[in-house]
């Protein structure tokens, strides 16, 4: 196996063990990677020995480690992400009383990479980080598509299918027709919603960041709820608020280039359509 090919499977099996905590025996990572059980092992060996997965002796099941997650934290401390955007989310956490959180680009998604949680008591709702953003199926990957040229976007979720994970509530984009009204209307009203589309009975809003010198999106910043207090018409009387702070953040970037080098994001320009 060649040292590239070597590395995609590397970072396939990580990709694949990351949405399984309970681990998975090697013929299942061989059956769904499509891999010869022999190169699985000796791939599995390698990330054993640098302590990013670890094999349990009872089950004989493989599992990632925190350590991957560890050297990502590692990485948001030092390019200053957090520091610069977590002051703005907590404000809107706190005027909202909802989990405020903030996407980046990164190449062709949306990864998760903040949050404050403005619910202190009572019905809270706060999912895990670190997820790629399902575009068609969330205020924050419909607002960040919207910015984008219309074709590109809809080639973008075509290339993935309309498609959401089984935990998913019913999406109103089933198809490219659909997808196509949401986005016009995602511009119209200048932010994404998900009306219990991502999560049964949550409902969010979601604004893209835009960098006001490149005008292209950098990131999402979304506030979700439960859909008993995050109603349509709430949803409304704070689009304001969540716009306003993704203004903020958007003046903040220029401040630390050094986030946009680390970090190589590769947004979108902003459609004027």
């Amino acid at each position: 196996m060649a040292t590239g090919d070597m590395i995609e499977r590397v970072l396939d099996i990580l990709s694949l063990l990351a949405d399984q905590p309970q681990g998975l025996p090697i013929s299942d990572i061989s059956r769904r990677l499509d891999l010869p059980k022999s190169g699985v092992h000796r791939l599995l060996s390698v990330l054993v020995r640098r302590g990013l997965a670890v094999q349990d002796d009872y089950s004989q099941r493989y599992r990632m480690t925190v350590k991957l997650a560890a050297i990502g934290f590692r990485f948001l401390a030092a390019s200053g992400i957090t520091e610069i955007c977590q002051p703005s989310l907590d404000r809107l956490a706190a005027r909202t009383g909802e989990l405020v959180r903030l996407a980046l680009v990164e190449d062709d998604a949306l990864i998760w990479i903040a949050k404050a949680q403005g619910a202190l008591s009572g019905l809270r709702y706060d999912p895990d980080m670190g997820q790629a953003v399902v575009l068609h199926a969330t205020s924050t990957g419909k607002a960040w598509l919207a910015t984008m040229d219309e074709e590109r976007a809809v080639a973008m979720v075509k290339a993935r299918g309309f498609v959401v994970p089984a935990r998913f509530g019913r999406p109103i984009v089933r198809d490219e027709a659909s997808l196509r009204a949401e986005l016009a209307l995602t511009r119209q009203r200048g932010y994404g919603t998900s009306i219990e589309e991502s999560e049964p009975g949550t409902c969010a809003i979601g604004v893209a960041i835009i960098d006001h010198q490149t005008r292209r999106a950098i990131g999402t910043v979304s506030v979700a709820g439960p859909a008993t207090r995050l109603t349509r018409e709430r949803i409304t009387d704070i689009a304001p608020d969540v716009q306003a702070t993704a203004t903020e953040i958007a003046d903040l970037w220029p401040s630390r280039k050094v986030m946009q080098a680390t970090m190589g994001l590769t947004p979108l320009k902003v459609s004027n359509g």
